[in-house]
């Protein structure tokens, strides 16, 4: 078990020698910054991470999770900044060195050797008696319950039993600090949701500090104690996953985080008698109390912003001359609930209707039947057009 503390963590690849482009080929884009001393992949990295706290980096491809991850491990060289572990500077401290695990993507199996082999060679390697690499083994094998697979090789075992395998090989060391790399991502969607029960179950057992990275973010919102958004190598927000979830500090991490996307519009906000109004499709709907005093602390101007509306929070129901007019374009049953697609504002909006909350039996979801919504002022985002930050923080 150990703190991490990761304080101004910059990682520069050096410029390569520019490879002249074959024809036909697309052009690749990156929004890194390039520097005279090469493309930055990750910038002014700061993080403080506590003893057996579960940390998630998560965000798009190229966004500098893994990155970060494997400067941690010493996989990558750290190009600016300090790693601290239990308050020792490791920058120069070889991977071996650094009592860490790692589990890779690719599980990183020996496929001739038993699953009891691989669990065991690292402890091999440093020469531990025989009886306590047996009995590391045995427990570590119990945990994840795969001791009936001990004398199975890799080839025999299913993807989420390999996955097990690679994540009971770093068990057996006991690290300080246990470093996970997308182990889900090779699975399919049903063992990906056993899994993560699993790691959930996992850490409670273990009881160590981790990191782990996923582009997955209903992973990171049901894994982590707290998350740390990422994109193109920088870090967005870090917080709770509920903090992210309902005070998302711009746009980009409001439409990362939640499943389906939220909605955004252009709106105008408004003030009248001193109270903050959003105005949308000649809809005027007043902020919550905490939202009026969070913009008047920050002394907002009316102006024009980007409005966020989650899919859950578009309501049928509501005042009438508040509502805002569309078309169904797309009705998708969910059993419990239909996510409707509505064409509105000049662009698709995204509802969830909860079956249990349909109680007018004439509502019609088919394809082009007209809709109306609105939603409540205290469950919304607003975000400045310009900066895209959240306008209340």
């Amino acid at each position: 078990m150990a703190s991490v503390t990761l304080k101004n963590i910059k990682k520069i690849y050096p410029h390569a020698q520019k490879q002249k482009k074959k024809k036909g080929e697309p052009e690749k884009k990156s929004n890194l910054k390039i520097t005279d001393k090469g493309v930055i992949a990750v910038e002014d990295f700061n993080l403080e991470i506590a003893d057996k706290e579960f940390i998630v980096l998560v965000g798009p491809s190229g966004c500098g999770k893994s990155t970060t991850l494997r400067m941690v491990a010493g996989l990558e060289e750290i190009s600016e900044g300090d790693l601290l572990i239990d308050g020792v500077r490791v920058n120069d401290v070889s991977p071996k060195d650094r009592d860490i695990a790692m589990v890779f993507q690719s599980y990183a199996l020996y496929p001739h050797m038993t699953v009891y082999d691989n669990m065991a060679f690292s402890l091999k390697m440093r020469k531990l008696p025989k009886e306590e690499i047996d009995q590391k083994v045995r427990e570590a094998a119990e945990i994840l319950d795969i001791t009936q697979y001990l004398d199975r090789k890799p080839k025999a075992l299913s993807g989420g039993q390999r996955q097990r395998v690679a994540i009971g090989r770093a068990i057996v060391r006991n690290p300080k600090v246990f470093l996970m790399d997308e182990p889900l991502s090779n699975l399919d969607a049903k063992l990906r949701n056993q899994m993560r029960a699993e790691i959930i179950k996992l850490r409670q057992k273990i009881d160590t500090t981790f990191i782990y990275v996923t582009h997955d973010q209903t992973e990171a919102m049901t894994l982590g104690d707290r998350i740390v958004i990422m994109r193109d190598g920088v870090v967005q927000q870090i917080g709770t996953p509920q903090e992210v979830f309902d005070h998302p500090a711009n746009k980009f991490v409001a439409g990362f985080i939640g499943m389906p996307q939220m909605n955004f519009y252009d709106a105008e906000l408004v003030k009248e008698d001193g109270k903050y109004a959003v105005v949308l499709d000649g809809a005027k709907v007043f902020l919550s109390d905490d939202k009026q005093a969070n913009l008047a602390k920050k002394d907002v101007q009316p102006q024009s912003v980007t409005l966020g509306v989650r899919p859950e929070h578009l309501l049928l129901k509501g005042d009438a001359g508040q509502m805002i007019k569309g078309k169904v374009d797309v009705s998708e049953m969910m059993g419990s609930a239909i996510h409707l697609h509505v064409d509105a504002c000049g662009q698709d909006s995204i509802m969830i209707v909860q079956m249990n909350d349909i109680h007018d039996e004439n509502l019609d979801f088919s394809i082009g039947a007209p809709v109306s919504f609105t939603f409540r002022g205290k469950n919304v985002n607003i975000f400045d057009k310009e900066t895209e930050l959240n306008l209340e923080f």
